[in-house]
């Protein structure tokens, strides 16, 4: 519904910056309507988003299709470089080269528009940040389909009043370079957000480690097993937005026989998941510490796990 809501905002706001610009021949609500279809084209990739990472895990995907949600939102921010950004810029240095003229009937059409689009924009905002308060307030930022909203609602208030500022400054002065800057700054506003909602979508896509809280909430799950000697290694990664697998080398205590370990391994699997109920893939590699850490001390040397009798997860 967030994601709805932004979308018919910005369509409607594109529509109208658009007209406004032509109309007054305003760089600045030029640069904003590039700024609202990037919006509008953004959502569209986020609906795309929320619907494909839901798709249950097949043979293809065995675990799931996640991350689904992390690629639509770094060609999301891609959009809001290319059609945004790049706009922007090119519109504040076409200004200054070109100069550009207003009449009063067209700075009068164009705060009517961005006021309007600061309205429409501010509101859109309000309900992108009542959905992060209901998710959990910073917890809700993990969902890279809000957080895109966030950022592009927040963005477009700001650039509105920039727009709004520039458009003023050359009515009062009569220099075009006041609405030229304004376009500028717009266009470097974009191209920053762009650049961090591209970094984080990157490394949650390219697979990135649980939060450390939820790190430490399953290393001590598995500290407190009596059947585990020590933990060697622990190893997790975000598969999607509620999904996380761990990979966890444990040493046993000694004397468990096979069926035994078993037991002991589908008990500590379920701990781990009622403790993080996210960690929905658990895979647990037994294996001995001190062969392991004769292993690890062959593999400094040069020597392969192989001609060591090492080996990896299993």
């Amino acid at each position: 519904m967030t994601v709805l809501v932004a979308l018919g905002a910005n369509l409607l706001i594109a529509v109208a910056k658009a007209a406004g610009g032509l109309i007054s021949g305003s760089p600045a609500l030029l640069s904003e309507a590039a700024h609202s279809v990037a919006d509008s084209m953004n959502e569209v990739f986020l609906l795309a988003a929320l619907r494909r990472s839901r798709r249950p895990a097949d043979r293809r995907h065995p675990f799931g299709y996640g991350k689904e949600r992390f690629f639509w939102s770094l060609l999301a921010a891609v959009g809001i470089f290319v059609m945004g950004g790049c706009f922007s810029f090119f519109q504040g240095f076409e200004a200054l080269r070109n100069g550009a003229d207003e009449s009063f009937s067209g700075y009068v059409a164009g705060f009517v528009v961005l006021g309007v689009s600061l309205l429409a924009e501010g509101a859109s905002l309000l309900r992108a940040l009542h959905q992060v308060r209901k998710q959990g307030g910073k917890a809700g930022l993990r969902d890279p389909a809000l957080r895109t909203v966030v950022a592009e609602d927040g963005t477009a208030v700001l650039g509105v009043s920039l727009a709004m500022a520039g458009m003023a400054l050359h009515m009062v002065t009569g220099q075009v370079v006041w609405e030229a800057s304004a376009s500028l700054a717009i266009g470097v506003l974009l191209v920053g957000i762009a650049y961090r909602l591209g970094s984080d979508a990157r490394e949650q896509l390219i697979g990135r480690a649980a939060d450390e809280e939820q790190r430490r909430e399953i290393l001590a799950v598995l500290d407190a097993q009596p059947e585990i000697d020590s933990v060697e290694e622990l190893f997790t990664m975000e598969l999607g937005l509620d999904s996380i697998l761990v990979a966890a080398r444990i040493d046993l205590a000694p004397g468990l026989d096979s069926e035994e370990v078993e037991e002991v391994a589908i008990r500590i699997k379920r701990s781990v998941t009622e403790a993080v109920p996210q960690a929905d893939h658990v895979f647990l590699d037994v294996t001995d510490a001190r062969t392991a850490r004769a292993a690890a001390r062959a593999d400094g040397a040069g020597e392969s796990p192989a001609a060591t009798g090492g080996r990896g997860g299993a």
